[in-house]
């Protein structure tokens, strides 16, 4: 496995970050903690999840899994580099009692002690703010962060589907309180086939010292082989790859995708793990396997060096929009 600074602090994160929402919805705990374990065997020690993972009537059942796995012990804590995340409704079903979500400084304390309950640790590495709040100012949002960092239940602050002004505005504002890091690291939508991070998202992270954290860097199985599964036979297209699908030009550079990979003799997904590997202020991306089988896939996506032919001949596929202003502007 290879490591890099998570953004400007001193921390030393895998070049592959493991995902768990998949665990409980979709992958029992049993085979949660197999992955888990393989996963940092291999050398991956950045692990994310949220509080709402495991979804409806289930959220929190995914901390709760990787907190089970902790519980294990033989060092898997102390080698496991921890980032979850707060923003969501996490009051129980039907229940619309107020305060109980977003990013006031009530729901952040409320939140994180629940979350380090869950996971059966004392403290998180990279808490991360899951959305914007237009409701909270700053400075109370880094209030209840500076008052976590003070009392050890966290370490850094992150942010994830942030746009680019938000990145600016969080850290001006943290700078002017000062005492406070800011944002660490951004997790926001990035891959192949949807570049619009590169406009703002990615140059303000660049700017302000931010590790960017790619989600969805198959664009939904897009990018993983999903036109010869499907003549195989295999698993369907959904959400947003059934979307591009149904459109013929979005299809016909899917076809062209997999069929330049093939010629080079290359998997699909983990080309599209490999060229994000390559982008400049990225990380490393979130991989969320349901599988063994996956997490092995995305593995060999690190040791893959995609030559100059292909990546030139990818961005021709999948063009980026440009840098920002003249992507709009001219």
């Amino acid at each position: 496995m290879k490591y890099t600074q998570l953004g400007r602090t001193g921390l030393k994160v895998s070049r592959l970050v493991l995902g768990t929402m998949n665990f409980g919805p979709q992958t029992d705990e049993a085979d949660s903690h197999a992955i888990m374990d393989a996963a940092l065997d291999a050398g991956i020690n950045y692990f994310d999840t949220a509080n709402v993972y495991g979804w409806g009537a289930n959220k929190g059942r995914t901390e709760e899994i990787v907190g089970s796995w902790f519980a294990q012990g033989d060092g898997r804590r102390d080698r496991t580099v921890l980032a979850t995340k707060v923003y969501g409704n996490m009051a129980a079903e039907g229940d619309a009692w107020p305060n109980h979500d977003k990013l006031s400084a009530l729901n952040i304390r409320r939140a994180v002690d629940a979350s380090l309950k869950r996971l059966g640790t004392d403290y998180i590495d990279v808490y991360q703010f899951h959305h914007i709040d237009r409701d909270t100012p700053f400075e109370e949002i880094w209030q209840a962060i500076d008052v976590l960092v003070q009392q050890g239940k966290i370490l850094y602050a992150g942010s994830s589907n942030f746009p680019g002004y938000k990145i600016a505005q969080a850290n001006e504002i943290a700078a002017r309180r000062g005492g406070t890091i800011g944002l660490v690291s951004e997790q926001c939508l990035y891959n192949l086939a949807e570049r619009r991070a590169e406009m703002e998202v990615i140059p303000a992270a660049q700017e302000y010292g931010l590790g960017v954290i790619p989600w969805s860097p198959l664009q939904g199985g897009l990018l993983g082989g999903v036109l010869k599964k499907e003549v195989q036979g295999g698993r369907r297209a959904s959400g947003r790859a059934a979307d591009t699908l149904a459109d013929p030009a979005g299809r016909a550079r899917v076809q062209s995708y997999e069929d330049l990979l093939d010629k080079h003799g290359i998997e699909p997904g983990e080309a599209a793990l490999a060229w994000l590997l390559t982008r400049p202020g990225v990380t490393g991306p979130i991989v969320g396997p349901r599988t063994a089988e996956q997490l092995e896939s995305a593995l060999r996506a690190v040791e893959l060096e995609l030559g100059d032919e292909v990546l030139t001949a990818l961005d021709e596929i999948f063009p980026g929009p440009g840098p920002s202003p003249e992507a709009f502007a001219w």
